[in-house]
């Protein structure tokens, strides 16, 4: 049984801000080449900043080019990223893109990139987890508030 999710994340205006400040840091980021917008400084990223990328997927219905800004972490020539939606009960929906299309481009600062994604396995997930959450320690959390396990997405090069 998952622990509560603070009740005020399920707020309708919560989703809303979250699209708005999504598009705006979106923006941001490719204008400044992530010099604005490249670093999460809220939760555990307050006192150590997580680095943001922009995940760029087609869309599963409509086929259009769709953008988040992501928490990730890098591995190599890898890119990590996390499907956690805040510990919500369902998929993100960039997550449900990849699993349809893998073919993604992946922004880093001003370095854009060609990637296949994929769901990492049960022995890759259990090698990143512990990783992940020395990056962003909320990980850990957003995983107790859901019943579904969060996926961990490794960006590959194509």
């Amino acid at each position: 049984m998952p622990k509560a999710r603070p009740p005020q994340l399920d707020s309708p205006i919560v989703g809303k801000v979250i699209k708005v400040a999504s598009r705006a840091n979106t923006r941001l980021y490719r204008a400044t080449g992530g010099r604005l917008g490249g670093n999460w400084r809220i939760g555990a990223g307050f006192r150590k900043s997580v680095p943001i990328c922009l995940l760029t997927t087609t869309g599963r219905r409509s086929g259009r080019p769709r953008t988040a800004p992501l928490l990730h972490m890098p591995d190599g020539d890898r890119v990590i990223l996390v499907a956690s939606q805040g510990g919500l009960p369902e998929h993100p929906a960039w997550y449900h893109n990849i699993t349809a299309n893998p073919e993604v481009t992946v922004q880093v600062k001003r370095d854009i990139r060609r990637m296949r994604a994929r769901t990492a396995s049960p022995e890759e997930r259990a090698e990143l987890w512990p990783r992940l959450l020395e990056v962003y320690a909320d990980f850990d959390d957003y995983q107790s508030w859901t019943e579904r396990e969060i996926p961990v997405v490794i960006c590959d090069p194509a």
